[in-house]
């Protein structure tokens, strides 16, 4: 389901500044020069089962990413975290999820965990999902609430920010 704005002139962007992918680079480079410089020992396990479930973090991840993208696409409104939303998506992940984006970045930082058995991957993910909170997903609320009013707080009431 899409919901376009009734008015036709554009209200200001949620934000000035794409937050996530800047947030999401500086994590995975911050984790990775940690991980060298300064390694921790991994507490997970270390059989094949652990395993595949923090690949299949990752690739849940990158699928949830994908299929967010495309399903903006489609409706025809951006997926660029700077940009003024065109329409209100309500179907696809977001039929469950208000920030499946996000999500999948925080499933991608999840497997990388596993995958590189670094501790600062795991880090950077609750680092990423706070960070995101503050200064993506709080304002891109206030942004969509007056871009697209009632239907938005309907649309809110019954979906969930994380999981």
């Amino acid at each position: 389901m899409t919901e376009q704005n009734a008015d036709a002139t554009p209200i200001e962007r949620a934000n000035n500044f794409p937050w996530p992918p800047v947030l999401l680079i500086v994590l995975i480079a911050a984790a990775s020069l940690a991980t060298r410089v300064w390694p921790l020992p991994w507490p997970g396990m270390n059989d094949s089962p652990a395993h595949w479930i923090g690949i299949g973090f990752g690739v849940a991840g990158v699928a949830l990413i994908v299929w967010s993208i495309r399903t903006l696409t489609k409706n025809g409104t951006t997926f660029n975290p700077a940009g003024t939303s065109s329409a209100l998506v309500t179907s696809g992940p977001f039929a469950r999820f208000r920030n499946p984006i996000y999500i999948g970045d925080v499933l991608v930082l999840l497997g990388t965990a596993e995958i590189t058995k670094s501790v600062w991957f795991v880090g950077a993910a609750l680092i990423f999902a706070i960070l995101v909170t503050i200064l993506q997903i709080i304002p891109e609320e206030r942004h969509l609430e007056r871009q697209f009013g009632d239907a938005y707080i309907e649309y809110k009431a019954r979906s969930r920010r994380w999981i």
